[in-house]
């Protein structure tokens, strides 16, 4: 057998000696690092994981080959932007070899920034075209049900992600009954064999039993999932008649259908979780109430059995319960007797008293009538004096009457002048030659017209018409 090893620093071993694993790989990693040194290399970003450790681990990859990278907390943390899958970018590694596990993989220093690559520009586009279409929108997700009848899985059953999923609604909601509708998760028509499914399962939701829809599939890169960014399936998802949950690859993972669907899961089990919810929430409560209707019951219980001691204690034989009403009334008769005696006694006295009172309050009629006569008579007289004061005050204010009534001054040889309005004339000065005037005698109406005026005791006369 030749030497393995045939470089001048490599240590001498004879031909037939055979080297243990853990040599050999270290070897190699020496003989690695010594020939590809420090340098840049470029690639595409994915399958990327943050440890909590604060380590990433990547993988860097063109259109035909890919290498693991792992990048250390304390370089990690010096990265002016965050490492995201898609990005195209150069970093600054050293080739080495894991020897735990004898992987190759690259030591990342540094890395910068250098774009995106093709397939996640693809995948942004498509997204921002559907976004503007409204596919994306929250306001037209519909809730889930509560309590579904059945559950609709859009998968393939050659999966990882069926099993888990299985598992999950066993456990939790055992009694639900599950439609798989059978679809390929990746390849080249695994898109529109998706929607198809989807599709599918919508038209038989009512024939099928089933409320909600799953659509799942386990974790991979971003090629490994790109059958779920398919436009076809998105619009499938938005077109569906029933609620759909897609639970797509790990919970960094996103897709287009994850976007679409009415609520996303981070893996295929929280999938299978968030749509037996309402169920596990119903079996809780059910089990709190039975829990309390239990203490309640047993409460009640214990309250009648201490009600029934209660009663076992007051209880007594009907014959010494009558013994004993009949000692109760026997002493009780003379007492009744006695207190019967005393009240009439008291009654009749009371009334002897009422019946004195009564007599001294009777009236006496005579006596009350002689003073109603002396009342009568009192009253008489006054109305007789009040009377004749009442007459002689009205024939003064008569006497006073007919001195100051005009038709008097009249019959003395007077007469009353009005002038056209009819008003008073108790000045000549108030009058003009022409004026009309009305002259008002005792016995007659005379109408008369100014001829002239004159002062006081000439005598011309006014003419008449």
């Amino acid at each position: 057998m030749e030497p393995m090893f045939t470089r001048p620093d490599a240590p001498f071993r004879p031909a037939d000696e055979a080297l243990a694993v853990s040599e050999f790989v270290r070897h190699a990693r020496r003989v690695l690092e010594g020939a590809f040194p420090l340098g840049w290399i470029s690639g595409e970003v994915a399958n990327l994981t943050r440890a909590a450790s604060g380590h990433l681990y990547f993988t860097l990859r063109d259109s035909a080959a890919q290498v693991r990278c792992v990048m250390y907390r304390s370089r990690a943390q010096l990265l002016p932007f965050r490492l995201e899958e898609g990005l195209q970018v150069d970093v600054r590694a050293l080739t080495t070899l894991y020897e735990p596990r004898g992987e190759f993989q690259l030591q990342v220093e540094g890395i910068r920034q250098a774009g995106r690559g093709g397939l996640f520009e693809a995948f942004l586009r498509l997204k921002e075209r559907l976004a503007a279409e409204g596919l994306f929108d929250e306001a037209r997700k519909r809730p889930l049900p509560p309590m579904p009848r059945g559950i609709g899985i859009v998968t393939s059953t050659a999966g990882a992600a069926l099993h888990d999923v299985l598992v999950a609604l066993r456990r939790r909601a055992p009694h639900l009954p599950v439609v798989i509708y059978p679809s390929p998760v990746q390849g080249a028509d695994a898109g529109g064999r998706l929607a198809a499914a989807v599709a599918e399962a919508g038209a038989r939701a009512s024939a099928d039993g089933i409320d909600v829809l799953l659509v799942c599939r386990g974790g991979g890169s971003l090629e490994d999932l790109w059958a779920f960014n398919d436009e076809q399936l998105v619009r499938a998802i938005v077109l569906s008649p029933i609620p759909v949950i897609c639970g797509v690859g790990h919970e960094t993972d996103f897709t287009l259908a994850d976007f679409a669907a009415d609520l996303r899961a981070a893996t295929p089990t929280a999938a299978a979780e968030l749509a037996s919810a309402g169920l596990m929430l119903a079996a809780q409560r059910l089990s709190r109430h039975r829990d309390a209707l239990r203490r309640l019951a047993l409460r009640r219980v214990e309250s009648a059995y201490e009600t029934l001691d209660r009663a076992r204690l007051r209880l007594r034989h009907p014959r010494e319960r009558l013994a004993r009403q009949r000692d109760r009334v026997a002493a009780l008769a003379p007492r009744l007797d006695r207190a019967a005696a005393l009240r009439i006694e008291r009654l009749r006295a009371r009334c002897g008293l009422l019946g004195q009172r009564l007599g001294h309050a009777l009236p006496d009629p005579a006596a009350k009538r002689i003073v109603v006569e002396r009342l009568g008579q009192a009253l008489s007289a006054s109305f007789d004096r009040r009377l004749t004061a009442s007459q002689r005050q009205l024939d003064a204010l008569r006497a006073q009457l007919g001195q100051l009534n005009p038709e008097a001054v009249l019959a003395r040889g007077y007469a009353i002048v009005r002038d056209e309005q009819g008003r008073v004339v108790r000045d000549a000065a108030g009058l003009m030659p022409g004026d009309l005037i009305d002259v008002q005698t005792r016995d007659a109406q005379i109408a008369a017209r100014i001829e002239t005026l004159s002062a006081k005791g000439s005598k011309p006369g006014p003419q008449h018409d």
